[in-house]
């Protein structure tokens, strides 16, 4: 046994034994069920927990994380977590997080070919291609890349808005935002993007779905 995998062996043996001695009832209340007001849509990046941001406990926020926090509409692994979400959970806030420094959104910028991963970056040169024109004019690029970061979390969020799970939602009037925000690595802060939805009318007609 590598003494890395002991490692995180013992730790978990030892985080145990702290929350018991807080509280012991912490795993038998825990293990009851989950009642969560928030879905954290984030990067798979190691150094963005979603918990550990906004100092939240388990059992408050329910996650779905990969490259680069995307909203595919076809992609039926986030649609069954925004389903369960939404419709048994009934979380009241989707908080999409990119953050800076997004190794997802900086092979986007690019044009090597990685391997399998190639065919999600796609996702997110379709997201700079929509930007292109905001996007070139900035000529530093470490901003441009900070820029670029912002406007797919942008996006993301208004993906998010078009789907028919969430529109549903609204529909039969249950209480749900969307929110857009960015993490920054190197200052541990979040900055709101002020992209914020509670209804599909800030969506063009085309995607206003009618039940």
């Amino acid at each position: 046994m590598s003494d890395f995998y002991k490692k995180i062996l013992d730790n978990n043996k030892q985080w145990v034994e702290d929350q018991l001695k807080i509280d012991p009832n912490y795993f038998k209340d825990l293990s009851q069920g989950q009642n969560p007001p928030l879905l954290w849509i984030g990067c798979s990046d190691s150094r963005v927990p979603a918990n550990e941001i906004i100092g939240a406990k388990p059992g408050e926020v329910f996650v779905h994380r990969n490259i680069a926090n995307m909203v595919v509409h076809s992609d039926m692994n986030m649609l069954s977590v925004l389903d369960y979400a939404v419709n048994a959970l009934k979380i009241k806030h989707v908080i999409v997080c990119g953050h800076y420094g997004c190794g997802g959104i900086k092979a986007a910028m690019g044009n090597n070919s990685i391997g399998i991963i190639d065919n999600w970056i796609r996702h997110i040169k379709d997201v700079y291609r929509l930007h292109h024109q905001e996007l070139n004019a900035i000529e530093n690029e470490n901003e441009r890349f900070n820029r670029f970061v912002e406007v797919n979390v942008i996006e993301q969020v208004c993906d998010l808005a078009k789907t028919s799970i969430v529109q549903s939602a609204w529909k039969e009037g249950q209480e749900l935002t969307l929110h857009g925000w960015v993490y920054g690595l190197n200052s541990g802060f979040v900055t709101d993007l002020n992209v914020n939805f509670s209804s599909n009318k800030d969506l063009d007609d085309v995607y206003q779905l009618e039940f």
